[in-house]
């Protein structure tokens, strides 16, 4: 699918103007559901980084290595693992969501409210409590805290999730008090917001980190549950805003890795993004533990993962298209 660019777009030194000038517009009474803040990281954007994992996502893909940043609530998890058997969770549980039988602790998800009674009770920490409601300046805080990693070695923060613009108000403001602060901003996003979301984010974004995972509309709406015609126009719009771009593209054994999506891949980036960065990301089985840990059904149990000779053709292909290409960054 090849989209024709917009003819005008706002340019990114009107939309600085903008900021300059916006005032206090700051309202530290929104808070956001975040899933896990992870200091020291080194393959989401540039330098040392803290990532913040927003939950919440409108895409449901059948890879998806985050599952418990799907939905934009507080999700128990049962690590069986870890459980002792003691069962005060059971006794203690005032809506008499947990029950046990010989694989351990059953949760009744409808009656389940996410209160913490059962999690502040198990020391074992065989349950846990998936998403903690944060306010902007609590989040700062603790990204603060490595400010001199990122002076040294040019990192920064990075919002990821889960979807970071599904909490549209959440994340705008707290990238711009990141920006007050001086630290550089990365977005991991899957481009599936309004347009108007990328366009109040872009004076507080220095990096874009952007999933393209397929062309071919019915195959992303089959493997993701949504149509990308939204995705491929806010990537258009972000690079008519001269934002920096890079191209994010999962390989999915299978899925995405066939000849005809990698080709209408490479036609839609020479159209719209000629020589700009891509990432290929080989997928990986990290995240299938958890599913079980949320009663939830994974599919791609026995996909085995790309091999290092596979991901090297894909990226030698992107190179003789005049691509810069990297492998898992």
């Amino acid at each position: 699918m090849i989209l024709k660019k917009k003819q005008k777009t706002t340019s990114l030194q009107e939309l600085n103007m903008n900021y300059n000038n916006r005032g206090d517009i700051l309202n530290n009474s929104i808070k956001g559901i975040i899933s896990e803040i992870e200091r020291y990281a080194v393959k989401d954007g540039p330098g040392i980084r803290t990532v913040v994992f927003f939950k919440g996502c409108p895409l449901k893909c059948i890879w998806c290595a985050n599952p418990e940043t799907q939905k934009n609530t507080h999700q128990l998890m049962y690590w069986p693992t870890r459980c002792i058997g003691c069962k005060k969770c059971i006794q203690i549980c005032p809506q008499k969501a947990l029950s046990w039988n010989t694989t351990g602790i059953m949760i009744n998800r409808s009656n389940c409210i996410s209160c913490n009674v059962c999690t502040n009770t198990c020391n074992s920490q065989a349950l846990t409590m998936s998403g903690e409601l944060k306010n902007v300046e609590e989040v700062l805080d603790t990204i603060k805290k490595d400010n001199s990693f990122y002076q040294v070695s040019g990192g920064g923060v990075t919002f990821s999730g889960g979807e970071a613009t599904y909490q549209k108000d959440f994340l705008i403001q707290l990238a711009q008090r990141c920006k007050d602060e001086g630290i550089s901003t990365c977005i991991e996003t899957c481009g599936y917001a309004s347009q108007e979301v990328y366009q109040d984010l872009l004076p507080y974004i220095d990096y874009f980190f952007y999933d393209l995972k397929l062309i071919n509309e019915k195959k992303h709406t089959k493997y993701t549950g949504v149509s990308n015609k939204l995705i491929l126009s806010n990537f258009c719009y972000l690079q008519d805003a001269g934002a920096d771009v890079t191209v994010r593209i999962p390989i999915i054994p299978g899925i995405n890795n066939t000849e005809s999506n990698i080709n209408d891949s490479i036609h839609f980036l020479l159209e719209h993004a000629p020589g700009c960065h891509v990432s290929l990301l080989p997928y990986h089985r990290l995240g299938a533990s958890k599913y079980g840990k949320l009663d939830m059904h994974y599919s791609l149990e026995e996909l085995a993962p790309p091999s290092d000779e596979e991901m090297q053709s894909l990226k030698d292909l992107f190179v003789k298209h005049g691509f810069y290409v990297t492998i898992g960054e």
